[in-house]
């Protein structure tokens, strides 16, 4: 279905991410019942969302953040905040609990990096003040991601034991904080030498296999404690992002980033209703487009107060206007 679907939309000029969804849709429940269940392709599917966070991490220094940090955490932290409560405001007067509210928000302040990033390239406006400042909006949201869905997961184990005692609280949020200083002190101290030692046996194979191993180990530590997976495949990434095999475990890691991936936005496709859509085609056409103006509105205000004109901020704002990836992950 991939192998059809994305090359099709991708010579329409579609985003892959459109074939895949495409994809999952035709052969979903909604389309030709190729897939009964798509619950049966999610465990695996999720872990192209591990994969990526970790390249994510891995592709991140420190000194690099640091020379954009008005942008990136002055101009980036604003955006997020003043569109999640703008649209989570708009999700509760429409009936959604708070709750709710507070997820719908938070995923559609997000915009499509990949998106955003090919159409600055096109046009050859990434070193551009609104390229720069529409980047550091981007750098933010994707650093944003892991808190967020570190946030999700720890509010719902906090909410479970509300009822109960507070050690019974302490001892979630301790057991949370007690596997984060876990991967840091391992990653910090404990993978270089591991893949130097590795690296000396000449196996290739064993350094793909090592790779994989500390992802999926570090994703599944925090999935233990009630934390998303995605977060400790993030700092696994973050840690090594300084590493002299950086660049090798990146195309170790690559080819399975992508292919799971890409079953995660398909089984997002085979679990969209269409009979839902069709029911919901009034809000739909309604709320696109609020969805769409509204966030090109607030991107190009908060721009406008940091220095950059009128013309730029309408730029990055319609840049930045599109549905993020993460908004599936984190619905």
């Amino acid at each position: 279905a991939a192998v059809v679907a994305v090359p099709l939309f991708r010579l329409l000029g579609f985003s892959a991410v459109l074939g895949y969804l495409a994809a999952g849709v035709a052969i979903g429940p909604s389309g030709f019942r190729l897939i009964g269940d798509p619950e049966t392709t999610a465990t695996v599917a999720e872990l192209g969302v591990v994969l990526l966070l970790f390249i994510v991490g891995l592709e991140l220094k420190l000194p690099d953040l640091w020379s954009m940090r008005r942008d990136i955490f002055g101009l980036g932290f604003a955006q997020l905040c003043v569109t999640a409560v703008l649209f989570g405001g708009g999700a509760t007067a429409l009936g959604v609990t708070v709750h709710g509210a507070v997820v719908v928000g938070l995923a559609l302040s997000l915009s499509a990096t990949a998106i955003a990033l090919q159409m600055l390239g096109e046009r050859n406006d990434m070193q551009t003040p609104y390229g720069q400042r529409s980047f550091a909006i981007l750098l933010f949201q994707d650093i944003s991601i892991v808190p967020i869905l570190a946030f999700l997961p720890l509010l719902a184990a906090t909410g479970a034991s509300a009822e109960g005692s507070l050690p019974e609280t302490l001892l979630v949020v301790g057991k949370a904080l007690a596997a984060v200083v876990a991967i840091v002190l391992i990653g910090r101290y404990g993978l270089n030498r591991l893949f130097r030692i590795l690296a000396g046996s000449g196996a290739r194979e064993v350094m793909t296999a090592s790779a994989l191993l500390v992802v999926l180990g570090a994703a599944a530590l925090m999935q233990e404690v009630g934390l998303s997976m995605a977060m400790g495949a993030f700092l696994a990434g973050l840690l090594l992002a300084e590493s002299n095999f950086r660049h090798q475990l990146e195309a170790d890691i690559e080819p399975f980033r992508g292919i799971l991936l890409g079953l995660f936005f398909m089984s997002v496709g085979m679990s969209i209703d269409l009979s839902l859509v069709r029911e919901q085609w009034m809000l739909l056409v309604v709320a696109t487009p609020a969805v769409i103006l509204g966030k090109t509105a607030v991107i190009a205000i908060l721009m406008r107060l940091f220095g950059a004109p009128w013309r730029d901020g309408i730029r990055g704002g319609a840049i930045l206007a599109t549905a993020g990836e993460f908004a599936f992950v984190l619905l």
